[in-house]
């Protein structure tokens, strides 16, 4: 096992969060700065037992069993080189098994009731590319990641309404469709 330095690397293959929309981070990536080193080799997410766990991009599942007294679930990332991406789940209750192919968004099981190491109800979250850990967040494309402001897009067919002039205003123009606006023709 290596720690991870620099994420460039890292596609943003991801389409789904592994639980809830946008899940609080109850414990951040911390990578070691020695392969055994202190760290967190992973995000922690808010997520009580029994929340959905879904795979955050298509791949095939490489692991669904128990480890150190934990449920976990791995998941190979389809198209992420050699060797690929691999998504790390704990605690979990699998409802998938090693080999079946998984699509962005697939629930791979349910946040198991017991073993977590977080203070709060929990999913542990990880990236592996071979030994090396990384930053999980990096599969998440900004939109995904940061939500955004909402973006109102034009309705097109429907007419501007019009209003009247309000107190201290310029009468208004009507509005043209189809092409930049140009001053009235005398």
């Amino acid at each position: 096992m290596t720690p991870a330095g620099e994420e460039a690397g890292t596609p943003a293959v991801g389409r789904a969060w592994p639980v809830g929309v946008r899940p609080r981070v109850l414990r951040g990536w911390e990578p070691p700065a020695t392969a055994y080193g202190r760290g967190h080799r992973g995000v922690d997410l808010a997520a009580p037992p029994g929340t959905p766990v879904r795979a955050v991009a298509a791949g095939r599942v490489s692991f669904a069993g128990r480890v150190a007294g934990r449920g976990v679930v791995s998941v190979e990332l389809t198209g992420t080189g050699d060797p690929p991406l691999r998504t790390t789940y704990e605690p979990v209750r699998a409802s998938v098994a090693e080999d079946d192919e998984v699509t962005a968004g697939e629930v791979i099981g349910t946040v198991a009731p017991t073993g977590s190491h977080c203070t709060a109800p929990c999913v542990h979250w990880g990236l592996l590319r071979g030994d090396a850990y990384l930053d999980p967040l990096t599969l998440l494309p900004p939109w995904l990641l940061h939500g955004g402001p909402s973006r109102l897009l034009p309705v097109l067919g429907v007419p501007v309404p019009e209003r009247g002039p309000g107190p201290g205003d310029a009468p208004v123009s009507p509005v043209r469709r189809g092409g930049p606006s140009r001053p009235p023709l005398p």
